[in-house]
């Protein structure tokens, strides 16, 4: 592991928790790759998140819909933990599904 991944690992994981991911994008001085990446799949994974409560909150109008709801919910906080131990071991894979889509993110 070379030494942008070694230092990127302290706040990349934090990408994917919500928010959060504002302190490794503005920690992110020496434009490291590393913490870019995990940050990117962060910012999709939120958005996601974003969209599938906005679903959610109209879907659950219609009572037999909110297993949907609770199985997506679930489905992304696997992706959450994939995310966390990916970047805590110093891994640069795409989530399942959605981790694609971070590559078309520029910044």
């Amino acid at each position: 592991m070379d030494k942008k991944t070694v230092e990127g690992r302290k706040l990349a994981w934090l990408s994917y928790l919500g928010i959060l991911l504002l302190i490794p994008l503005l920690a992110n001085e020496d434009d490291n790759e590393f913490s870019k990446f995990h940050v990117k799949q962060g910012i999709v994974l939120l958005v996601v998140s974003i969209i599938w409560r906005v679903i959610c909150v109209i879907l659950n109008r219609i009572p037999f819909m909110r297993p949907v709801c609770l199985v997506g919910m679930l489905f992304l906080v696997i992706l959450m933990i994939i995310g966390i131990i990916n970047a805590l071991q110093g891994k640069t894979e795409p989530l399942p599904v959605i981790g694609e889509y971070a590559n078309k993110i520029q910044f």
